[in-house]
């Protein structure tokens, strides 16, 4: 049983107080670590490596968030301008009907006070909806042009030029 036991012998002059005496045994955890030689370190994490791949990750993920967050702001001014567009579509309608209803309010004192709110409702109306792009295109007195105006009829007249908008049914905006 003695030559299972390992044990470790003081030499004189190398005392350092961590020897075992010659009856005491050495056990598994009381061995001192080794020193790295540098192959170890070969085969460990290479860290440098690590923190290169994490930086690069990071940068990719800060850059598609980047691009989520313009793609998401793209979207919602692309959705406001949408709804902005077809709010205004269906307020042409009453804009219409109000320029409908000054063209045709009488002159008399019984009616001046209607056309007076038509017409301040009607300018009011037009505000607003010039604060949000929408402007009425002069027609009257310029040459037709296809992509802006729409030809109900074509009238003769000495008064105007040839292919001159002479009369505005409805306005375009």
């Amino acid at each position: 049983m003695e030559d299972e036991k390992q044990h470790r012998i003081e030499i004189e002059g190398e005392d350092s107080g961590e020897g075992l005496r010659e009856d005491e045994e050495e056990t598994p955890g009381d061995e001192e670590p080794e020193t790295d030689t540098g192959e170890e370190a070969e085969e460990g994490p290479n860290y440098e490596e690590q923190v290169k791949e994490l930086d690069d990750k990071y940068v990719r993920l800060y850059a598609e968030f980047e691009n989520y967050r313009k793609r998401v702001a793209k979207e919602k001014e692309e959705l406001a301008s949408y709804v902005r567009e077809e709010m205004i579509y269906e307020l042409l309608t009453s804009l219409d009907h109000l320029d409908i209803a000054l063209k045709h309010a009488n002159e008399d004192e019984t009616s001046s006070g209607i056309r007076q709110g038509v017409e301040m409702t009607l300018r009011e109306l037009s505000r607003t909806l010039e604060k949000f792009g929408l402007k009425p295109i002069e027609a009257l007195g310029k040459p037709f042009d296809p992509e802006f105006h729409h030809a109900v009829s074509q009238v003769e007249s000495d008064e105007a030029d040839e292919n001159t908008v002479i009369e505005e049914l409805r306005k375009g905006y």
